[in-house]
């Protein structure tokens, strides 16, 4: 069957699909009729297409499904088809009531995420890899974090640390873990790198289910490692902040694989 999709042009017949922010002209979105087996991939390609050209944004709501329907000239279920494909990908979220409906999402990484985590239970992504990625992410982050972070983001890494502090007085293993990993989180966002954040936020993920089955570093290799970061971060020295954050993850290396390395021998 030959596929046949006609480009989505602005038009002043098409429906009304977006509200567009105050004060800014933006093209208004508009939707071609669609005739294919699988109708469903091409609807949200137009749909992606409009985020492209900035007819559609972060916040707008699209019409109904209805609407839609007639736009492309296909049934609902197609075009519900369509818009559930987007919400797992990250670029749709459905809201509830009288004033809900299928809304643009604002940018974030769930889907990345999501799809990370998968990778790791499924054996895609092995311990060592987990290990190298976060050397090149967090050092990255820590070196950035030196010249972007504001005192509000190095006030809630300080924070941080003495929650941790608090965590290993009470003994509470697993709330020290959760502590220092958000930590990492934290650090990610004073880069002011997005990209850094979702990667961050998806290593974390994964480094949480690793610790299910090893266990983490002793807190007396944690906790004089991350006061001395915290220092060179304030002190916004990017060398001996990378420097630190780099050796701290070497020996957090060094300590998983030995562990995954013994478990192997011993299956």
């Amino acid at each position: 069957m030959t596929r046949t999709s006609r480009r989505a042009t602005p038009n002043t017949d098409a429906p009304a699909s977006a509200t567009p922010a105050s004060g800014s002209a933006r093209p208004t979105p508009a939707y071609s009729p669609v005739q294919t087996r699988r109708a469903f991939e091409f609807v949200a390609d137009q749909i992606r297409s409009q985020l492209a050209t900035g007819a559609l944004q972060p916040g707008d709501r699209l019409p109904s499904e209805r609407e839609l329907a007639e736009s492309f000239g296909l049934s609902r279920n197609t075009v519900r088809e369509a818009l559930r494909s987007l919400e797992i990908g990250g670029v749709l979220e459905f809201r509830k009531g009288a004033t809900g409906g299928a809304f643009v999402r604002e940018g974030q990484g769930d889907a990345v995420i999501a799809g990370f985590a998968d990778l790791f239970r499924l054996g895609a992504i092995k311990p060592a890899d987990l290990t190298e990625a976060r050397l090149i992410v967090s050092v990255a982050a820590a070196r950035f974090a030196c010249t972007r972070g504001s005192e509000e983001d190095f006030e809630a890494l300080r924070e941080n640390v003495k929650e941790s502090e608090a965590a290993v007085a009470k003994g509470d293993l697993r709330e020290r873990v959760r502590i220092n990993l958000e930590f990492h989180k934290l650090l990610a966002r004073a880069a002011r790198n997005p990209v850094l954040v979702i990667l961050t936020d998806a290593l974390v993920e994964i480094h949480e289910q690793l610790l299910e089955v090893i266990s983490p570093l002793p807190d007396s290799a944690v906790m004089p490692s991350r006061k001395r970061l915290l220092k060179h971060l304030i002190a916004r020295d990017e060398d001996k902040a990378a420097a630190e954050m780099e050796t701290h993850l070497k020996a957090l290396q060094k300590h998983y694989l030995a562990q995954t390395s013994e478990g192997a021998r011993a299956g």
